[in-house]
């Protein structure tokens, strides 16, 4: 599985931290960016970034990171096809990607520590879709909006 990666300067250091983690667990990386802080970094272009990868590709997925994840996730549902979810709990990732199916995930860098993101993220990678009926039909009534 690929997965795309980036953040605004909020959620800097803790792509860092993230990018390092997923090449450790032999994922395939693709950052983003940003490579070097600077607080001029907008989320908006780093979302629609990260989504029209995930779009582009079979398997992959992305995580976006600001301060609330909020930000992020607001910009990356903007295009069809993509389920964003601002997560901040290894509950709520296990059950976004069960039900939901989703493809971004969305952290808030500053209300959540490492250790946490990092059990989060693999938690969202882990889990495997239900592709239970209802769920299914819930998806596809997002895509006809």
């Amino acid at each position: 599985m690929k997965v795309f990666l980036a953040a605004d300067h909020a959620g800097f250091e803790l792509k860092k931290t993230i990018k390092r983690h997923l090449e450790q667990a032999d994922f395939e990386v693709e950052d983003l960016g940003p490579e070097e802080l600077d607080k001029d970094d907008d989320y908006p272009v780093k979302a629609y970034d990260v989504a029209t990868k995930v779009l582009g590709e079979d398997d992959a997925r992305g995580i976006l990171v600001c301060s609330s994840g909020q930000g992020m996730a607001i910009a990356a549902n903007r295009l069809s096809g993509i389920r964003a979810s601002v997560i901040w709990s290894v509950d709520g990732a296990k059950e976004t990607r069960l039900d939901n199916d989703s493809n971004v995930l969305s952290l808030p860098a500053q209300m959540i520590d490492e250790d946490t993101a990092l059990k989060i993220i693999d938690t969202w990678l882990a889990t495997k879709f239900s592709g239970e009926e209802r769920h299914l039909r819930r998806i596809k009534e997002l895509e006809d909006l």
